[in-house]
């Protein structure tokens, strides 16, 4: 793990303040966990004395894809198609290599119509770090079950999840990631410091966030719920409140190697189970192994799970030039006449 930036007084050694790396008012549910996930991104960016104009942001669609308004309000950033951020993002990496690169996506950007672009950004390599905001629903469009619900799971107006969820974390070990993490937003430090880490990493780097949604995993039949409403009324449109939630903090000490269980907005519960500090994440068998040991005990197991830190980046295989692409000049760009004139002789 990267060591915490000294910063002195409100400053850091990039002389910004936090607000620096702020950005929009979130239009996200209160109590949402993507904003706890984009506060500790504005605070290791922060630490870490990371220029905001030295990054660059992606997402794809979705409510985990709305995140990137709310941080780095001066970095580079685009919001591309549903599931097909790391194929901009890969573009982007190739276009200029001086810039840092952070995605964030969703488990059902991610995880379904996006898996195939993930997964072969898994392997190249890329160097971003790759967020997935990982809540088991579709916010966005009303809470419908997404790749990562877990079989079983009921809900109201989907009735039951009879399919095996995807591990984003097995996907990204299968896939040869060289860094794979899983935390969980309330545990503020532990993200924050996943972060910091997943931003000194060459190469991709794989969190997957367990972030709750407040909305749509809330089974609340009580009368002036969502979804008792929802059944009883006969509205000329559909208007939606949502009331302000706190968000769910881990209170008290989480030592390495223990269990804690965390009641969620609706009362269900996840187990969360921290690793231990001896335990090794540069073997990618114990990380098999340990992933295997959560899914049968109903864990979601955070910390750092997997690092390869002796894998060339993509940006790195391909003899790129040092310039940027995107900062190449006409001049630079087109070739001499003699150039031109032997290559056409090359043709008779």
């Amino acid at each position: 793990m990267v060591a915490p930036a000294v910063v002195t007084g409100q400053t850091n050694k990039a002389g910004l303040t936090k607000n620096d790396y702020r950005g929009m008012p979130s239009t996200l549910c209160q109590g949402c966990g993507h904003n706890s996930i984009a506060s500790q991104i504005i605070a290791a960016c922060y630490e870490l004395d990371i220029v905001p104009e030295e990054m660059m942001k992606f997402s794809g669609i979705g409510c985990s894809s709305k995140s990137p308004t709310y941080f780095l309000n001066r970095s580079f950033g685009f919001n591309s198609l549903h599931g097909r951020m790391s194929n901009l993002a890969t573009g982007a990496l190739f276009a200029d290599k001086s810039l840092r690169a952070i995605g964030i996506s969703g488990d059902g950007d991610t995880a379904s119509i996006g898996m195939g672009g993930f997964k072969h950004m898994m392997r190249r390599n890329a160097p971003i770090v790759y967020i997935v905001e990982n809540n088991g629903v579709y916010g966005l469009t009303k809470g419908q079950f997404s790749a990562t619900a877990e079989m079983g799971l009921n809900l109201k107006h989907q009735g039951t999840n009879q399919y095996m969820p995807v591990d984003i974390c097995m996907e990204a070990l299968a896939s040869n990631a060289t860094f794979v993490a899983r935390s969980f937003a309330g545990d503020a430090k532990q993200v924050k410091e996943l972060i910091k880490s997943a931003l000194s990493h060459d190469g991709i780097a794989v969190l997957d966030i367990i972030s709750p949604c407040v909305t749509f995993n809330n089974q609340d039949n009580a009368f002036h719920s969502y979804t008792w409403g929802r059944d009883h009324e006969a509205p000329l449109q559909e208007i939606s409140f949502v009331p302000a939630l706190a968000e769910i903090q881990l209170t008290g000490d989480f030592p390495e190697g223990t269990v804690r269980e965390v009641t969620m907005h609706d009362g269900s519960t996840i187990i969360l189970k921290k690793l231990e500090k001896d335990y090794d994440p540069t073997s990618r068998t114990n990380a098999f192994q340990r992933l295997e040991e959560a899914q049968k005990n109903n864990w979601f197991i955070t910390g750092l799970i997997y690092i390869d830190t002796s894998k060339p980046t993509l940006t790195d295989i391909y003899n790129l030039v040092d310039e940027p692409l995107n900062r190449l000049t006409e001049k630079d760009l087109r070739p001499a006449s003699q150039t031109i004139e032997k290559i056409n002789a090359m043709m008779f």
